[in-house]
């Protein structure tokens, strides 16, 4: 099993032959390939079989200013044809396709970056195919684990409860002191044990992903914008689900926020001709 600065290095020489290969005179930042590295070592999950499952869900957060060569969608799989590499290599499995995104924040530095890896827990086919029960909450009002939104990229904001009011009230539970969110836009409400994110007739809208939605089931990773202020939903180490044999990532992402799904052919489009 390789150690942290194994995988940085190795991941370090795939990214560059990459480049050099498909896209010469690119360079990814140093800072980058550090925080990669260390979000596959630190955010692996043990399976039942007692193999270790690599993160699959891959959220670079940066300054606007700095994402802006991230839009040519060439680099980013080739970003992420590396970090499937290393962690193959590293003796981690993918339990699904991985997928990388980009999101911006203001207040991070020009030549910084926030890497956000998480693993997710259930196909969204299967969950789109299943009419939401949104009459209930869990009987034992169970909350899913060590679940926490980001908000701005700054302040972590941990998720403890089964019901979670967001918007510039005092009376909510999360207060977003921002004349762009509504008083009261939106709750977060735990279902069937996943969080479920509500729009409460907000002026802005929320939107899940780049998607404009009305309620819509969270998994660790995506991106959540109240009229532009973006919350990001993660969760450490979520349960495996070793009953799910057929899953998918998500790929409806809108088109103003790059996103890379690896695919089973991506290896051989990637290698020199």
């Amino acid at each position: 099993m390789m150690n942290l600065r194994e995988i940085e290095a190795r991941l370090q020489s795939l990214v560059e032959v990459d480049l050099l290969n498909l896209l010469p005179g690119k360079k990814v930042e140093d800072v980058i390939i550090q925080k990669l590295a260390a979000a596959i070592h630190l955010n692996t999950l043990a399976l039942e079989n007692g193999s270790l499952a690599a993160p699959d869900v891959y959220t670079l957060v940066m300054h606007p200013i700095t994402s802006g060569k991230w839009h040519d969608q060439q680099l980013l799989t080739i970003l992420l044809h590396s970090i499937t590499t290393v962690a193959q290599e590293a003796g981690f499995k993918f339990t699904i396709s991985p997928t990388i995104t980009i999101s911006t924040d203001e207040k991070i530095p020009l030549n910084d970056a926030e890497i956000i890896a998480s693993h997710r827990i259930e196909s969204m086919a299967e969950t789109n195919a299943t009419p939401l029960d949104t009459g209930s909450l869990d009987e034992n009002g169970r909350i899913p684990e060590n679940a926490f939104l980001i908000v701005e990229g700054v302040k972590v904001f941990p998720l403890v409860l089964t019901v979670v009011n967001i918007g510039r009230r005092l009376d909510n539970q999360l207060i977003i002191d921002d004349p762009r969110v509504s008083r009261n836009h939106a709750q977060l409400r735990t279902i069937k044990g996943r969080y479920v994110v509500f729009d409460l007739n907000s002026t802005g809208g929320t939107f899940v992903n780049g998607q404009r939605t009305s309620q819509s089931v969270l998994y660790p990773g995506d991106v959540i914008s109240l009229a532009g202020v973006a919350l990001i939903f993660g969760q450490d180490n979520p349960p495996p689900r070793p009953d799910l044999k057929d899953t998918s990532p998500f790929q409806n992402a809108s088109s103003d926020r790059p996103t890379a799904i690896l695919k089973e052919h991506s290896t051989a489009k990637l290698k020199k001709k």
